[in-house]
């Protein structure tokens, strides 16, 4: 993994605790942590991809502002959300959660995203990948990330500042990769099943799983995505090969982890690649599909159009 992508990972794990430990309510949803349980998965396939080592703990979850979350993931899956048929057009787009690797947003960035994209005729695969491990306990899970923002040098008021924090502790995304390497082949495997054209497979991600989506089209040697839509992941430059998939690239001005920053799209731009790239005023971090009274909410909108006009949604003749 280059410096830059560690660099972009450490900012992603920092800003992730820190929306967790210390974000203050922006609705009337409660942003206390609660615990959950675990909800019926019966659609979940499992990837078989091993366990996470050093994790003692089951997986567990919880519900904060209303949305259930996921933590102490050790086995990956992949969810299947399929259009109906007389809606299917042949498109598929894996999309992965986001959390800081430490827990998956899976409601918010993945099961209402999957929702909407097969709404639109898409087939979308939701992916459920391995995490960092977590305390048990939810006091020691919240402290734990209290500890993670602490060491790394940086409090509320100097994310306001735009200070630059410390780096967190380094990590690979080997079993990441691993994960969304094996969720590409069992849907290129069960491509005549679920009714998918391999051809217009691609991979969106949020935050954290904005950095996998990134990671899996820069290092993978299995994948071929047709093309990738990171949102609000890390802005830096990034090594970009000659045949980079397309790019569809989200964030707000207003989201921690912009900070002015336009490395990759320029990145993208100065390797010859197609790139679309949307700089919304408002919206925060960790939208999803979106939330009330902000410019990024048609994110999505724009999303449909650009896979329309670059031709991801019809059959090649």
């Amino acid at each position: 993994m280059s410096l830059t992508r560690i660099t972009t990972l450490a900012s992603l794990l920092v800003c992730a605790a820190s929306a967790l430990v210390f974000a203050a309510p922006a609705t009337a949803q409660d942003g206390t942590i609660y615990p959950l349980q675990a909800p019926e998965e019966p659609k979940a396939i499992p990837l078989g991809t091993g366990g996470v080592e050093g994790q003692t703990v089951p997986e567990t979850w919880f519900r904060q502002w209303g949305d259930p979350m996921a933590r102490n993931i050790s086995k990956a899956t992949l969810t299947p959300f399929l259009p109906e048929p007389g809606k299917a057009n042949g498109a598929a787009i894996i999309v992965a959660p986001g959390g800081g690797f430490r827990w998956l947003s899976i409601d918010n960035e993945g099961w209402e995203v999957a929702e909407a994209l097969a709404e639109q005729g898409i087939a979308a695969f939701v992916l459920k990948y391995r995490l960092q491990p977590t305390p048990e306990s939810l006091d020691g899970f919240r402290e734990s990330m209290k500890q993670l923002f602490a060491e790394a040098g940086a409090t509320p008021d100097a994310e306001k500042k735009d200070e630059n924090p410390s780096r967190p502790p380094r990590w690979d995304l080997s079993n990441q990769l691993e994960d969304a390497e094996a969720a590409y082949a069992l849907i290129v495997e069960r491509a005549g099943e679920w009714g998918v054209d391999t051809d217009r497979l691609g991979m969106i991600g949020f935050s954290a799983g904005a950095a996998l989506t990134m990671h899996s089209a820069l290092n993978s040697k299995t994948m071929d995505l047709a093309f990738i839509g990171p949102v609000y992941g890390g802005m830096g430059p990034v090594k970009v090969p000659a045949d980079a998939p397309p790019m569809f690239n989200v964030i707000a001005t207003d989201d921690f982890l912009f900070r002015g920053q336009f490395g990759v799209v320029k990145s993208w731009f100065e390797a010859g690649r197609p790139v679309e790239f949307h700089l919304y005023q408002n919206g925060g971090h960790g939208f999803g599909l979106g939330n009330p009274d902000r410019t990024s909410n048609r994110w999505f909108d724009a999303f449909m159009h650009w896979l329309n006009v670059n031709g991801f949604l019809a059959a090649k003749a």
